[in-house]
């Protein structure tokens, strides 16, 4: 099964309200709202883009080793994959995607790895909850997330409607600003041009991890 077949059968879950979520279809219309809203701002297309030079980083993994991008573009071509946290079930889906993906990036010559706002400490969760031998590294206040074009502000009905549903972000990032990076994948050469884009507004939405290997293989060409 496709990972997006995976995220659209739970989609259909969660919006009926089923177990273990029992979700209330007022809350489900204020999540809709939010996507259209945020989709609706174009914020998606303010983003970096293929052709774009990647912003360098260096952010901590879950141990708090610091880890540049530098380092990694050093040893061949890398995946970037933004992601919103522990708490979003789509996410740890792609993440498990991605997981399974990697035994194919690694053989392109390519490092993977995610980026977060939130703790260490719930990076560790994500690692352990899954099975990931990837590192999710610790963006504080988004700021490469904002770099790359992705940061943005949660509107105050959805930050009431996330304290309701015990969705502290400020507790699970360690930041008071309620702002999220918008899901998005980046393949970047070891030069720093990025070879592939995919930002998208509705985080219900990811595109298949093999979507990603013919810029790795471009990468692998010119690499050689």
């Amino acid at each position: 099964m496709s990972l997006q077949s995976k995220l659209d059968a739970f989609k259909a879950d969660f919006e009926a309200g089923k177990p273990p979520y029992n979700v209330p279809p007022s809350v489900i219309e204020t999540m809709r709202r939010a996507t259209a809203e945020l989709i609706a701002s174009g914020a998606a297309t303010r983003a970096l883009k293929a052709g774009d030079q990647a912003p360098p980083f260096t952010l901590n993994d879950p141990d708090g080793n610091p880890v540049s991008s530098a380092a990694l573009l050093a040893r061949g071509p890398l995946v970037v994959s933004f992601y919103r946290g522990v708490w979003c079930p789509y996410c740890n889906m792609e993440l498990q995607a991605l997981q399974a993906a990697l035994p194919a990036f690694e053989a392109l010559g390519a490092s993977l790895v995610a980026i977060s706002p939130q703790l260490p400490v719930n990076s560790r969760k994500s690692v352990r909850q899954n099975a990931l031998s990837f590192p999710i590294l610790s963006d504080t206040r988004n700021d490469v997330a904002a770099a790359f074009g992705l940061r943005f502000e949660l509107p105050g009905y959805l930050v009431d409607l996330y304290k309701s549903l015990k969705n502290d972000l400020p507790a699970f990032n360690g930041d008071q600003s309620w702002t999220l990076p918008m899901p998005a994948r980046y393949v970047v050469a070891p030069d720093g041009t990025i070879l592939y884009a995919e930002v998208n507004p509705d985080y219900t939405r990811r595109p298949e991890p093999e979507d990603m290997v013919p810029a790795l293989r471009r990468a692998a060409r010119v690499a050689s």
